[in-house]
């Protein structure tokens, strides 16, 4: 079940980041995103928050505990720049 909710919230023509509150990795992704101007359609924020599945699932895939960012269906946040063209107004 947790896997199919991550899946289903990737896409190739957009960026989805999955949250949690109080996490610092994730205060600082979406600072970081804050400097591009997406369209609204393309910016896409899950709070997971309370989703003990979905962070285990994140815990399962990645191996690791915080939250793995990714963004454009399975590319790295740390590739994101170069990915942006297409989901940033003019």
């Amino acid at each position: 079940m947790a896997e199919a909710f991550v899946k289903s919230k990737l896409r190739d023509d957009k960026v989805t980041l999955f949250v949690k509150d109080g996490c610092p990795y994730c205060r600082n992704a979406m600072e970081m995103l804050k400097q591009y101007n997406f369209r609204p359609e393309c910016l896409q924020v899950c709070d997971i928050t309370g989703m003990q599945s979905v962070q285990e699932y994140f815990r399962q895939t990645t191996g690791q505990n915080t939250v793995s960012p990714r963004s454009r269906g399975s590319d790295p946040l740390s590739q994101l720049p170069r990915n942006l063209a297409s989901c940033c107004r003019a």
